[in-house]
């Protein structure tokens, strides 16, 4: 899978480190940045991961931020993106189960490494449902398409 991975100058160290995981789990990784701790706007970076998403460039994203919200709320604002702050293993699961969620977003603060690891191997392994759960995602992006005037691209 090929997944893009950013982060704001806060979850610097994190995305580094979950890089490598990915690499290691046999993906494909596409950083991001940002590349040092010198404060940054993290909807740039959700930006770029999210466009590249939409676009179909890559499988998925992941994004780190102090708590990860900022970088959801962000990201959801590209057309075709479900982008979702989860914060265990059961959020991760659900979160790409009922909701085929294609960009992660993550606290690089407030979760340990070794529960980020879990849920992104959660995550990156949980497939969707489909059924009542495609409904509802289709529902999501006609309210997307209605409110920008175009069609999802994902």
């Amino acid at each position: 899978m090929r997944i893009a991975i950013g982060s704001d100058h806060r979850g610097v160290a994190a995305r580094r480190r979950l890089a490598g995981l990915l690499e290691r789990l046999g993906h494909e990784v596409i950083d991001c940045g940002s590349h040092d701790e010198q404060a940054v706007d993290y909807p740039d970076i959700a930006a770029d991961v999210g466009r590249r998403v939409a676009g179909n460039t890559v499988d998925r994203g992941i994004l780190l931020c102090c708590t990860g919200v900022g970088m959801a709320i962000a990201a959801n604002k590209v057309p075709g993106v479900r982008a979702a702050t989860c914060h265990d293993e059961v959020t991760a699961e659900m979160s790409r189960r009922h909701n085929d969620l294609n960009v992660l977003c993550l606290s690089a603060e407030l979760i340990g490494p070794e529960l980020q690891d879990t849920m992104i191997e959660t995550w990156l392994s949980t497939p969707f449902e489909g059924g009542r759960h495609g409904r509802r995602v289709g529902k999501i992006a006609a309210l997307e398409q209605e409110a920008c005037g175009e069609l999802p691209r994902s």
